[in-house]
Parts: C-alpha cells; structure tokens; sequence
C-alpha cells in the first residue's frame, strides 16, 4: 500500500506544512503527474485545491516535470531540478525520476492553488 510524506506549500504564508498520507488519500496521488491539480481533502484541506510541484523517491531523486512515466533516467544537466551548477558551463550527469508519483515516490510537493481561508489554521486543528 503506499504511504507518502506531502509537503504542503501555502504561497500566501510562505509557509510549509507536512502530512503523512496512506490508504485511500495515498492512492489519490497513484498515476497524477507533476502539475495537475487535485482536490486537498487528500492533505486534509477539503476546502482548497492542491498542484502537485515535484517529489523525491526514497533515495533522494527528484522527479523531473520533462521525464514521462515513472522511470528513472540519467540525464546530463546544466542547471534546474536536480543539479545546481557552482560554476558556469558545468555539466553533470545525475539520475531523476520521471513525472509520474508511484509507490517508488516517499515525497510530494504540494503548493494550494485555490481556496477560501485559513491553511495554517486546517494544520494546527490537526495537531490538537
């Protein structure tokens, strides 16, 4: 069954909120890909709407919005997800995983695209 960390962006705040998902508000996330939206009764924020923004799997690779399914692929990167040069012109080739979240995922990012009120107030119901 699978089980995920969702990390919880609110843009608004600035701030970010995690969550343990499993059961049948992980299999919600099964077969999404970075970028789609998803109702946030998943995260336990049935009054807003969440875009997935990216994840890792359980080894530390992040998953790349430009790698389809859910592979990994070694890529020679110049800069973005994944690979922050220290210098100019540098290259490195460095293994990501593709778009799509499947049981290999452990992280998922989130960020609240829509919604009426108060997120970090849905959190810290939570917490009492």
């Amino acid at each position: 069954m699978a089980e995920f960390k969702v990390v919880v962006a609110d843009p608004e705040t600035g701030e970010t909120f995690q969550r343990e998902v499993d059961g049948q508000d992980a299999n919600r996330f099964l077969g999404r890909d970075v970028g789609d939206e998803i109702g946030g009764d998943a995260v336990g924020l049935s009054e807003f709407t969440v875009e997935i923004t990216g994840g890792s799997d359980e080894t530390g690779r992040p998953m790349r919005e430009d790698v389809s399914g859910t592979r990994l692929k070694e890529l020679l990167l110049e800069g973005g997800v994944g690979f922050q040069p220290s210098r100019e012109g540098e290259r490195k080739r460095i293994t990501v995983r593709g778009r799509e979240i499947a049981d290999d995922v452990a992280q998922i990012n989130v960020s609240v695209v829509d919604g009426e009120g108060d997120v970090a107030a849905a959190f810290e119901d939570d917490d009492e």
